[in-house]
Parts: structure tokens; C-alpha cells; sequence
């Protein structure tokens, strides 16, 4: 059987350009060498799109130096149109073919990646790709419209007021009584940003401004939030060869931070211990599946999706959905997918396949 040649690519202008990069590390490790051709294409943080190397150790997430794609000068040229699927490099000896692609693994997280933007790239030029497409991935990169959709959908979301500087602008008292009402503790949230990017959990009021000014620097569009007390649950979702399904779930405990942060989830900052599976009782369990699955058709997400919850005396409440969820081995979709039976490589392996038997349909 020949390989599927299959583009990998990462980085990103968004602020999670290095998470993506370690992303990358992991797959190029894991993937099945002998049914897949890869050809790693970075985007640097200028947007240009280069030839990476294939080299896993070269996107190792180390605290002291995190990856980042650099401009080694060549560019990759995406096709012209859907009538040819050919990828070309120009470099130093010139320009040549990379061949045919059959499917392209968008491994990126945050804005100009996440959001439907390369969605809407890779759908203009025919070329099949791995996970959600157009519309899920911008409803799941915006907060504010993922918690509009699952409230419309009957799923519990926390309460939240939705700013932006024109609004705080025109009308401060009204939109500070809006979200005094939520009450304290709060977490302030860039709307479009992830891996906890940008968040500040707020226990006196006289710390919000601050935490404004912080997410404001990620996007222009701010949610201050409800915090849900209660234990912190993850669960993935998988649509794959043989239609939708969900994992075991994961918790996350936080023992000695404010919250799961970004050094917490990705430079091994202590205070926060990942328990996969979690104990659940058989009904917490159908009932977190169910929502699950709901949440994933409410967004009408395809491939992949981390849906995050709380689970408090009221039962769960949805925090969010993520729609290309942290997929380094050690994140929890990954580790969830482990749990239920599914290996690092053999999930890489059905993600690629569905997403290449989804173009070709």
C-alpha cells in the first residue's frame, strides 16, 4: 500500500506558537513511518510558510527555550487551486516539487489557526486536512459564541458578561454592575485565546483592571466569568472509524496555584496533579458522555474535541470546548484516549485517516 503523504503543519502567528511546535515534536516522533510520507511545513510568526525538519528533538518543549519555527529562508507554496493537490518549496537550489498531498494534519492552536482561518486556506484549494472544519473551529475558538451555542443547545455553561473596550468605553458603570453581579472569585478571559493564555483569576475587584488590561492584550474581546466551584473534569471526543465516541475522563487537581495555568500545563510548574482516569460514579459518568456528545454536535465539530467541565453539588457545567485540543503525549487528550485503550500513535494514525477519507468524499 503506498504511504499517504501527509502535511504536517504548525506554529502559527497566535501566542501558542510554541505549544504548537511541541505538538509537532510529539507527532513526528509517534507517527506510523511506514503508512505515512510527512512533510513538516512551519508558519513562523510572521505568517510565512517554511520547510521544517523532521526532527522530533528539535521541537522539545523545554522551559529555558521554547520551540518556534524560524525563517530558514525557503517557502512553501500552497496549489493555486483545487484542480492540482502539488506542494512546491522554494530555497536556496531553487524551487521544487514536494508532490502531491493527500491530506494536511493542522496542528495549530490559538488564532490564525484554530479559529477556521487555514480551515477556510485548505478548503479553497481542495486539499483534504484532519479535525473540525470552518465553522466549528471559529464557534470553538471564541469563547463567548461556544458559551451562546451551548446555551441555546440546553447545556449548563458558567454565567459570564462579554466586554470590549468601546462598550467599557461608552458606558463603564453599566457594564462594572454587569459583572460585579457575578460575584467574587472571577476569571478573566481573552475571548480568543487558549492554553490558558492571558487568564487572570480576579478575588478582589480591585485586581480587575489589571486582569482587563492582561486578556486585552490577547484580543479585543474580553469575557469576565463566574467561577464554578468544584472538581475540574476533561473528556475527549473522537470522531473516528467507527462514528463518534468519548474517552474515560481526566481531572485535573489543583493543589498549590490559583489555577491550571500555561507553566502548569505545559512547562511542569508544580501545584496541579492530572488523574486519569477520574473517579466518577456510573451516572456522573453517562452524564458527562452525554453532554459531551451533545456539546460536539451543538458546535457541529468533526475529527477531534476536549470538552472541559465543572462538576459541582449542581451537577457538571461546561467551561469550554476545545477544537484542536493541547495533543502533546503527555496532554490530556492524548493521556484520556491511553486510558480508554487507544495509543499515542494509533490516535495520530485514525485522525489522519478520517480526515483523508472526509476530503475524498
Amino acid at each position: 500500500m503506498d504511504k499517504l503523504r501527509v502535511v504536517l503543519l504548525f506554529g502559527g502567528l497566535s501566542s501558542e506558537h510554541s505549544i504548537s511546535c511541541a505538538t509537532a515534536g510529539g507527532v513526528l516522533g509517534a507517527i506510523d513511518r511506514d503508512r505515512f510520507e510527512v512533510i513538516p511545513v512551519g508558519i513562523t510568526r510572521d505568517g510565512a510558510f517554511v520547510l521544517e525538519s523532521d526532527d522530533p528533538a528539535r521541537f522539545a518543549l523545554d522551559p529555558g527555550h521554547l520551540p518556534e519555527v524560524v525563517d530558514n529562508g525557503s517557502r512553501v507554496r500552497w496549489p493555486e487551486s483545487a484542480a492540482s493537490r502539488e506542494l512546491t518549496v522554494t530555497d536556496a537550489s531553487g524551487e521544487r516539487s514536494l508532490g502531491e498531498v493527500d491530506v494536511v494534519f493542522p496542528i495549530l492552536h490559538g488564532r490564525f489557526g484554530e479559529d477556521g482561518t487555514v480551515q477556510g486556506l485548505l478548503e479553497l484549494v481542495g486539499l483534504p486536512y484532519v479535525g473540525n472544519g470552518v465553522l466549528a473551529s471559529a464557534l470553538g475558538m471564541d469563547k463567548h459564541f461556544t458559551k451562546t451555542a451551548l446555551e441555546a443547545a440546553g447545556i449548563p455553561v458558567a454565567p459570564w458578561v462579554t466586554l470590549t473596550r468601546a462598550g467599557l468605553a461608552a458606558d463603564a458603570e453599566l457594564w462594572n454592575r454587569r459583572v460585579h453581579a457575578l460575584g467574587l472569585p472571577v476569571f478573566v478571559k481573552p475571548a480568543r485565546a487558549g492554553s490558558s493564555v492571558g487568564v487572570t483569576r480576579v478575588s478582589d475587584w480591585s485586581e480587575l483592571d489589571a486582569a482587563l488590561e492582561v486578556a486585552f492584550a490577547e484580543d479585543r474581546t474580553v469575557l469576565v466569568e463566574q467561577a464554578v466551584p468544584g472538581r475540574e473534569i476533561e473528556i475527549a471526543v473522537l470522531e473516528g472509524r467507527d462514528g463518534v465516541r468519548v474517552s474515560v475522563a481526566g481531572e485535573v487537581v489543583v493543589t498549590g496555584r490559583d489555577f491550571y495555568d500555561f507553566e502548569a500545563k505545559y512547562l511542569d510548574a508544580p501545584g496541579v496533579d492530572l488523574v486519569c482516569p477520574a473517579e466518577l460514579g456510573d451516572g456522573e459518568t453517562f452524564e458527562l458522555e452525554r453532554i459531551a456528545r451533545r456539546a460536539f454536535e451543538a458546535l457541529g465539530a468533526e475529527g477531534l474535541a476536549r470538552v472541559d467541565v465543572f462538576l459541582g453539588d449542581e451537577g457538571f457545567v461546561v467551561n469550554e470546548i476545545n477544537t484542536m485540543p493541547g495533543f502533546t503525549p503527555i496532554s490530556m487528550f492524548p493521556t484520556c484516549w491511553l486510558n480508554t485503550g487507544l495509543s499515542y500513535p494509533e490516535l495520530i494514525g485514525e485522525l489522519i485517516d478520517v480526515g483523508h477519507t472526509r476530503g475524498a468524499r
